[in-house]
């Protein structure tokens, strides 16, 4: 015969504090990028001899290792001081993420003479040095416009 006995109220369970990582998620991303495109870039030069294709890679590397490698650092430098973001908390509320994102400019069409005024610049290896004077003139102009409209905060 057995008895039932009441064990009482569960024990709470226990929480142990995490301690934030820093950027180590983001770090081992861009780094994991990076190490997948070394062991291609390693292929690649073995099997094709090709040397346009390999400086690519490479650049590919170097795209996922920089960023890498300062995030590991960042978080490795700052890890057991950096509070831990709102995203990264499991008992965050939707309001302890709100504040400025970021400061957005307005609409403007500088950007777009900027890109032009490139594209004149780069077709001035196909026509002479004189379009060159001509776009570079027109990326300096556009490059102030643009300068002076976001120090004003209005359109010019």
């Amino acid at each position: 015969m057995t008895a039932d006995v009441d064990p009482g109220p569960a024990p709470e369970p226990r929480t142990v504090p995490r301690v934030y990582k820093g950027y180590r998620v983001e770090a081992l991303v861009f780094l994991g990028t990076a190490l997948f495109f070394a062991v291609i870039l390693g292929v690649y030069w073995f099997t094709s001899y090709e040397h346009a294709g390999s400086v690519m890679l490479l650049m590919t590397v170097f795209l996922g290792f920089i960023p890498g490698s300062y995030l590991f650092w960042w978080g490795a430098k700052r890890g057991g001081n950096m509070p831990a973001r709102p995203e990264d908390s499991d008992e965050a509320e939707l309001g302890d993420g709100a504040g400025t994102v970021g400061a957005f400019p307005s609409s403007s069409i500088w950007p777009f003479c900027l890109g032009v005024s490139a594209a004149v610049v780069c077709l001035a290896l196909v026509f002479g040095a004189w379009l060159g004077v001509l776009g570079g003139a027109g990326v300096v102009a556009t490059l102030i416009g643009y300068t002076m409209e976001t120090r004003r905060g209005g359109y010019i």
